[in-house]
């Protein structure tokens, strides 16, 4: 017997697909014009080893992020018609699936969305002119009303969200565009203040793969909107290396361009916004709070969906407020400013996903294997191997290590890729279950 989210999964049929220009590539793009992704891409990074290496980081990045997070995935998407949730009992079994990367994924929506109404908050009190600082009355008071409301949207309009996406993503875009023109001047002139160029090379590494690895999970869903292979291809070239390569060397750059330009001190992308003053500036904080509607509300309606799949017994309204009133705490207390702990801690959970579902997709000739009974040995196996590498830079080794513990969403992906590959051969794996005829 298959559990329901299972036995009542209905393959996307080829009539409601799409080409990749207008499915793939502009959603992960969108993703990628989230300001989350380049708020602190420059900090500690283009600091430490100048423009060129920050440049050749982005693009080994952009490859990792395609090649080894977003490419199987998305096949087995394609090829089934089926979501990541039961594509992924394959890896992780009938059961395990429940977890992982059912709840999983709902419980890192949750942190997502702390980290939305964290930063669009503070954009919005910047924007505004008030005190902007996690803690006090007026930031939690702005908090509370930006996420329930974007909260409520996501659980009942969802659809009306998706409409206006593509033109609220725009606003990020132009003002990327806007702000890379008033720092260009001063880009040749700029030089680090230090150098250490291993470890900025491998932290960017690590800052671009740990935002993009659910994503990576979630081509899964991409790609059960595509046609075929050429279009899973296509829109991970473009939508998901092309789009990551500039949506992060734009702001790295401008933030650069910005030393040199206005003499600024930090290096996060809104010190680059701040130093364009006046008018200007005020107008791009209040832009980018607008456009981090979609992003709040794609959080939201993706957690539910978590949570009512994988608990249907709780009420979707009831589940994700819950989850909703936890992002609250997070980002009223500051502590979903920290970006690069979150990338880690989010890459340390979904890497090992990715790397064992892409040793399974091998294993299984280059195609999805089916469901298989219980707990998948090896799929949980090469997760846990897989998150204890990755959560190494928090565990208490050495300090003077941890910075060589980078990119450490890479080798979380490694680790698990291998482990899943060795539990397989040892003949760990469950067998699988036929699914029931579509018809």
């Amino acid at each position: 017997m298959l559990p329901d989210y299972i036995a009542k999964a209905t393959p996307n049929p080829a009539s409601r697909r799409a080409p990749w220009y207008t499915s793939t590539a502009p959603a992960y793009a969108g993703t990628f014009l989230w300001i989350v992704f380049y708020m602190e891409i420059a900090k500690g990074t283009v600091d430490r080893m100048g423009i060129g290496l920050s440049l050749l980081a982005l693009a080994a990045a952009a490859v990792i992020s395609y090649a080894l997070f977003y490419r199987a995935p998305a096949m087995m998407g394609m090829q089934t018609g089926y979501p990541l949730y039961v594509v992924g009992s394959s890896t992780f079994g009938t059961k395990g699936g429940y977890l992982m990367p059912g709840l999983l994924m709902g419980l890192l929506q949750v942190g997502w969305y702390s980290v939305n109404v964290f930063v669009a908050t503070t954009f919005l009190m910047k924007g505004l002119r008030l005190p902007d600082g996690p803690g006090t009355l007026p930031f939690a008071i702005a908090a509370i009303v930006w996420g329930y409301t974007a909260a409520l949207v996501g659980v009942l309009g969802i659809r009306y969200v998706a409409r206006v996406s593509l033109y609220l993503n725009l606003i990020p875009l132009f003002v990327i565009l806007f702000v890379f023109y008033k720092t260009a001047p001063g880009i040749a002139q700029y030089t680090p203040s230090s150098l250490a160029p291993y470890i900025a090379f491998t932290l960017l590494i690590q800052m671009v793969v740990g935002f993009f690895s659910t994503a990576g999970a979630a081509g899964t869903d991409f790609g059960m909107n595509n046609r075929d292979a050429r279009d899973v291809r296509w829109g991970g070239m473009v939508g998901v290396a092309l789009a990551s390569f500039f949506a992060g060397a734009l702001p790295l750059l401008s933030v650069a361009g910005a030393h040199v330009v206005y003499g600024i001190q930090g290096y996060t992308y809104d010190a680059a916004i701040a130093g364009v003053g006046g008018f200007l500036a005020t107008a791009m904080f209040l832009l980018f709070a607008v456009a981090s509607i979609p992003p709040a509300c794609f959080c939201s309606f993706i957690a539910g969906n978590s949570f009512a799949t994988m608990i249907p017994s709780v009420s979707r309204m009831v589940s994700t407020m819950a989850g909703v009133t936890l992002a609250m705490v997070l980002a009223i207390t500051g502590v979903a400013a920290n970006l690069v702990g979150l990338f880690t801690i989010i890459g340390a959970s979904f890497g090992p996903i990715c790397g064992a579902m892409t040793a399974d997709y091998l294993l299984a000739g280059r195609r999805w294997a089916g469901p298989r009974e219980g707990i998948s040995i090896p799929g949980y196996l090469a997760w846990a191997v897989g998150f204890l590498v990755g959560i190494m830079p928090f565990l208490p080794i050495p300090e003077e290590w941890k910075p060589f513990v980078q990119p450490a969403v890479v080798y979380s992906y490694v680790a698990a890729f291998l482990v899943y590959v060795a539990a397989a051969k040892a003949g760990l794996e469950p067998k699988t279950v036929p699914m029931a005829p579509q018809g």
